[in-house]
């Protein structure tokens, strides 16, 4: 089994991908989109949202990271894609997954479901250009507004010549709203004959073990569970492995947020910090009720001192009463 770590656009950077891989479980990493318009981008844009490429395209923890584009021009994607790979990733996934309603107006993501025929050229133009022995891959949602289209879009992306193919199981107009249908992803699988790696609601090692039956696949990538439960890759390997896991306990995942905090503020995205964190405990709170109780706290602070002094005062608080 491999599990991918799923690209969240602003959320999972390269400090995000660096703490989670630490963990372990993860075997490939998929990077937040780099947006392809009508030019070749400099090689700064792809180092910026993958400095992993100066370090070989793996993570401190040796995962590989795959960059991600997401556009509507054939030719400008290609170009671009051999770029990403010139550079060092190993591989290039596009995105004809992404629900924001600013890419979609523009023609990116998941509104491309609409059209059969231009995945199909993406993907060729990509798959022509890029070196055969680099994987790319892509990335889709069941359809945009419905599933009329789900078999033939996955047709037209096996045709096309796409190395694997990540199934979020729910259309754009499902958003994120529960549940996943993995059903389709089997569906999908008695259509192509490629290896499809299943996305969507998988929280716990439980609901893994039932995605995996539901969709036939043997891949998982996570997304929003990781970041509720940052052990859940490693958790659910161990699931399948020996039939035992143990969630992450609390105060490990507060060493792992006061760690998270060092990292963005001595980095160049201090400035976000505050915004970065809240944004992380409103996916902890989903798995660990102690997140709740804190959250409540470091939702009125806005200053890195005043958050990093809560979280650091949580986690003493823990400390003196194991030692009672």
């Amino acid at each position: 089994m491999r599990i991918v770590l799923a690209p969240m656009e602003g959320v999972v950077d390269h400090l995000m991908r660096d703490m989670l891989t630490r963990i372990g479980g993860f075997d490939l990493c998929i990077t937040e989109f780099v947006r392809v318009v009508d030019q070749l981008l400099p090689n700064r844009v792809f180092t910026r949202i993958c400095p992993e490429l100066k370090q070989g395209g793996v993570t401190p923890a040796g995962v590989p990271v795959r960059v991600q584009l997401l556009g509507q021009e054939p030719e400008w994607l290609a170009e671009n894609a051999v770029r990403a790979v010139q550079l060092g990733s190993p591989g290039v996934d596009l995105n004809f997954g992404c629900p924001a309603k600013a890419v979609n107006k523009s023609r990116g993501g998941a509104v491309l479901l609409k059209e059969t025929e231009t995945l199909y050229q993406i993907i060729k133009a990509v798959r022509d250009a890029v070196p055969s022995q680099f994987p790319v891959t892509a990335k889709i949602r069941l359809g945009f507004d419905d599933t009329s289209l789900t078999l033939d879009n996955a047709r037209a992306i096996y045709e096309a010549g796409a190395s694997e193919l990540t199934v979020h199981a729910r259309t754009k107009s499902d958003g994120y709203r529960p549940p996943a249908y993995w059903p389709w992803i089997e569906k999908i699988r008695q259509t192509i004959p490629l290896n499809v790696v299943a996305n969507g609601e998988i929280w716990t090692p439980e609901d893994a073990a039932l995605c995996l039956e539901q969709s036939g696949s043997t891949d998982l990538m996570l997304g929003r569970g990781a970041l509720a439960s940052p052990g859940l890759a490693r958790d659910i390997k161990q699931h399948f492995a020996n039939g035992t896991h143990q969630k992450m306990p609390w105060p490990q995942v507060l060493e792992l947020l006061l760690q998270y905090s060092d990292y963005e503020i001595a980095g160049d995205k201090g400035l976000y910090y505050s915004n970065r964190i809240k944004q992380w405990f409103s996916y902890l709170k989903l798995q660990y009720v102690e997140a709740e109780v804190l959250f409540q706290q470091l939702r009125l602070q806005q200053k890195a001192a005043d958050l990093v002094a809560t979280l650091r005062g949580a986690l003493d608080h823990i400390s003196d009463l194991s030692e009672h």
